[in-house]
């Protein structure tokens, strides 16, 4: 006879996971932790004890995530799998497994709902007052004795869907020798269970190949227990009930639109299984119709689901009326289940192809830490017991490769990564929550996101400030949506808020922006602080800038690069003005914010340091560009050299904010703003006196030595705090803090931040919580610790003109948690690829690798390592420098 634990397992008890992941977003934490007890034993998945060893096909390097218990919470428990198009989130649950379903393009709102969605724009008739309104703000502002006002409302306007796959088996009984784990070498999350007398193992990915997400399961029985697969959304109030029906006898469609009228989704989901029978049969009765599919009697299975919507990014010009709107995605649909074959494909060759696909992504590129795996303890453990500074060398190399993880499985669809990656908990999430605003009586705007939502004033950037060092190719998904969304929309922005004709701008808005070119100044009043950040398309630009500067890729730089840095920098162009208030004959911006602070004011130093180095990235890749246009790279240059470069130190030390001196030594802000040159740019760390000293400050020429705005750096980053002021306690901004201080050299003060963000931010399935005691996923913390982790072993930042040496420091800021090891496969500016090794925590060897096709981009190297040049070369074309000690 079962016991009672056995017969809770059985699968009359399984359904109940989409309700306790829907509760655990409403309910106090203490009663969380009690649901997770009750689904622990209702599936008796072992959780009164802990298997002391990794699961059986683990990786023996530790390359892993590993658990002895289902996940029941879904920002801290579930793991994620994705190819770009589509993303699942996985509880490892046993006799029934509830997968949670997401499409890439499934967003709410926009022109969909209402074809007079504008982006957020101003209507054509007010342009003429809206250029008025902006002489007059920048009027105020220059006139004002603290060069700031209150408000700029006047040029301001007001302000995917989730599916759950059920696979059911047949069986009862305790459940016993319980794991789930992601694999990380393979990109694949698996589970495995012992349950009424056999053992089962089943397993999920998303192959990027395949444009496809596929789940396996065998037994060691001769033939799996009976299976039935079938769609649930009775966990997402809010979400319109699909149709699903019997596409054929071996294939599901749920098709519906996610609101009426709005975008139209569909998933196919197609059953294989060996040996045994599959039939498909609809529900009796069911309204809307519902079906499932049934296997019987088969030695394995595999379902794989594929999805797409009406959603055509193409479409989002002026000669579609910026409709975004494709045809309907079945037709697509079906070619990719029958171009991928999946009936007469063996399950091994699709799991080898998506090996294969993810290894060409991350392997070339490698780190060692001197880690030594961690075999015995189930990760939730190793996180639970990590301390700050204390460190543990196993989990922070983990931590680094999950975030190559991440980007991989979310960066390489249509779309680029977003906030949540392309992982999200649900109809409603934080800072892409969704209602429909009727806030104008001139615009109605939909902006519902379903929590898949993009911010442009270091989240999206902080998403790829590693994938060029670390030579992943995923960045041109984040080109296109600029080139495809922001563009489009942004140059009608541009003359309809700015009375500028030339280029394009975007901005920033603490709600959301979204992937229908949503690039106007949205929301009033003081949140300027969030929505007014025209300098949000420059900043982009420097991820433009970086792929051509990284991989010297001529053709793409031609066709996309340049058209896109060019007309960026056409606008600010036209944007800067003269600074009418300290009347130094400088350009500025006005009016300005600091992200994301209240001072509405001119020449903020994050404005100009971004627009310098944008004007210096036209002037370096003018000639590889092909144009002819010198009269525009005349102007750049001319407007370079009067511009107020963004460096000033003030009356307490400190690299000033904004141009006037009203920083505060208690301000701890969550955003390092006018620290941007420190890193990732590079305006104040490859500060040069001759280009950006000679200023006039109180009446006296002023000139700073390199020294000394490095030191004013270090005391405004010493100000700003540990990252847990009153304004935020978030993962990312304690990273930008680890970050900064690696790029000065502070190994101390580098390593307890970036400790101190594991500590506090980061889950046991290893998600960055936005603070320490929410259930908000964000993923750019995820993003940036590898971009720190990076800066604290290798730094090679860009510089003014490619003129000037590169100069490379190899271990700048090496904690003695990790005094042995060796990194393969960087890459750094002008096409070159770097190993390097240490023991001991001293630098052993490095070689330099320059790429074959740097003709005409060739670059003087030096190299540093403990404050002293070790070698320089010249990076002629496929140059090999070996540095050995």
């Amino acid at each position: 006879m079962d016991s009672p634990i056995g017969l809770l397992g059985g699968r009359s008890w399984a359904f109940l996971l989409p309700v306790f992941q829907l509760l655990s977003r409403i309910l106090p934490w203490s009663v969380q932790i009690l649901l997770r007890r009750l689904y622990c034993l209702a599936t008796a998945a072992n959780c009164m004890s802990h298997t002391r060893s990794a699961p059986p096909g683990f990786p023996s390097s530790g390359n892993g995530l590993w658990y002895t218990t289902p996940g029941s919470v879904w920002v801290q428990e579930l793991l994620p799998v994705g190819n770009g198009y589509l993303a699942a989130m996985l509880p490892g649950g046993t006799s029934q497994e509830s997968t949670q379903l997401n499409i890439e393009s499934l967003w709410s709102g926009g022109p969909f709902q209402d074809p007079t969605y504008n982006g957020g724009n101003s209507l054509p008739s007010q342009h003429t007052q809206l250029a008025e309104d902006m002489r007059s703000i920048r009027h105020n502002i220059f006139s004002s004795p603290t060069g700031t006002v209150d408000s700029i409302e006047k040029i301001m306007t007001d302000p995917g869907a989730y599916e759950y796959l059920l696979a059911t088996l047949d069986v009862s009984g305790q459940v016993t020798n319980y794991w789930r784990w992601l694999d990380l070498d393979e990109a694949v999350s698996r589970t495995t269970w012992s349950q009424g007398g056999a053992t089962f193992y089943r397993e999920t990915f998303c192959s990027h190949p395949l444009e496809a997400c596929l789940q396996y399961v065998n037994s060691t029985a001769k033939t799996l227990p009976s299976l039935s697969y079938a769609y649930s959304v009775s966990a997402e109030a809010g979400l319109p009930t699909p149709n699903v029906t019997c596409f054929d006898n071996s294939t599901l469609s749920i098709r519906n639109y996610v609101n009426n009228p709005g975008m139209m989704y569909e998933f196919l989901a197609q059953v294989v299984a060996p040996g045994g029978s599959v039939a498909c049969s609809t529900v009796p009765r069911s309204n809307p119709p519902n079906a499932t599919l049934n296997v019987s009697g088969a030695s394995e299975a595999w379902i794989t689901w594929v999805g797409g919507t009406n959603y055509d990014m193409t479409a989002g010009n002026i000669a579609s009326n910026y409709s975004f709107q494709g045809s309907d995605p079945h037709n697509a649909l079906c070619t990719i289940i029958s171009s991928a074959n999946f009936g007469s494909r063996s399950y091994s060759s699709i799991l080898a192809q998506h090996i294969a696909d993810y290894d060409s992504i991350v392997g070339s590129f490698s780190l060692s830490l001197g880690q030594v795996p961690d075999l015995d303890t189930p990760t939730d453990q190793i996180v639970a017991s990590y301390q700050t500074y204390v460190g543990n060398a196993y989990l922070e190399w983990l931590l680094f490769n999950y975030g190559r993880y991440l980007l991989t499985s979310s960066a390489r669809g249509v779309l680029p990564v977003n906030l949540q990656g392309k992982w999200a908990d649900g109809l409603s999430n934080a800072w892409g929550a969704g209602k429909c605003h009727d806030l104008s009586p001139l615009s109605r705007v939909f902006d519902d996101s379903y929590g898949k939502d993009y911010h442009s004033n270091i989240n999206i950037q902080m998403n790829y400030w590693f994938a060029e060092m670390t030579n992943m190719n995923v960045v041109l998904p984040l080109f296109d949506y600029f080139e495809n969304t922001w563009a489009p929309r942004g140059a009608y922005t541009a003359w309809a808020l700015y009375n500028i004709s030339s280029g394009w701008v975007t901005h920033n808005e603490f709600i959301q922006m979204n992937i229908f070119g949503h690039t106007g100044m949205k929301r009033s009043g003081n949140s300027a602080q969030w929505a007014n950040y025209p300098e949000s398309n420059a900043w982009m630009m420097a991820h433009v800038w970086d792929h051509f500067d990284y991989n010297n890729d001529v053709q793409w730089w031609q066709t996309q690069g340049w058209p896109l840095l060019k007309s960026v920098a056409s606008f600010h162009l036209e944007r800067l003005i003269e600074d009418l208030h300290f009347n130094d004959s400088t350009l500025v911006t006005a009016p300005c914010n600091s992200p994301e602070q209240v001072p509405i004011t001119f020449g903020c130093a994050h404005a100009q340091q971004l627009i310098w180095e944008l004007f210096n990235a036209i002037e370096k890749g003018f000639a590889a560009a092909g144009d002819t246009d010198t009269v525009f790279l005349d102007s750049v240059l001319a407007k370079r050299d009067q511009m107020d470069k963004g460096i000033r130190i003030g009356r307490w030390g400190q690299l000033q904010e904004w141009k006037v001196d009203m920083d505060s030594p208690t301000d701890t802000h969550r955003h390092l703003s006018h620290l941007i040159g420190l890193y990732p740019g590079y305006a104040i760390t490859s500060y040069d006196p001759a280009l950006q000293g000679g200023l006039i400050v109180n009446r006296t020429f002023v000139n700073y030595t390199r020294e000394q705005v490095l030191n004013a750096a270090e005391k405004s980053l010493l100000h700003r705090g540990n990252g847990t002021g009153p304004d935020a306690d978030a993962g990312w901004d304690k990273l930008w803090r680890a970050a900064g201080w690696a790029q000065l050299g502070n190994e101390s003060e580098f390593y307890k931040h970036l400790t101190y963000a594991i500590e506090r931010n980061f889950a046991a399935n290893l998600f960055d919580l936005y603070t320490a005691d929410s259930r908000i996923f964000q993923i750019d913390a995820n993003f940036g610790y590898p971009a720190a982790v990076l800066n604290g072993l290798l730094q090679a930042p860009d510089v003014a003109n490619i003129d000037m040496p590169l100069q490379v420091t190899l271990l700048p800021a090496l904690p003695p948690t990790w005094s042995t090891g060796e990194m393969k496969g960087a890459r750094i500016r002008g096409g070159i690829t770097l190993d390097f090794a240490w023991s001991g925590g001293k630098l052993t060897s490095a070689t330099f690798t320059v790429d074959g096709n740097v003709a005409g981009r060739e670059r003087h190297v030096i190299v540093n390592y403990g404050n002293q040049i070790i070698g320089q070369f010249r990076s002629n074309e496929a140059t090999v420098v070996n540095l050995s000690f």
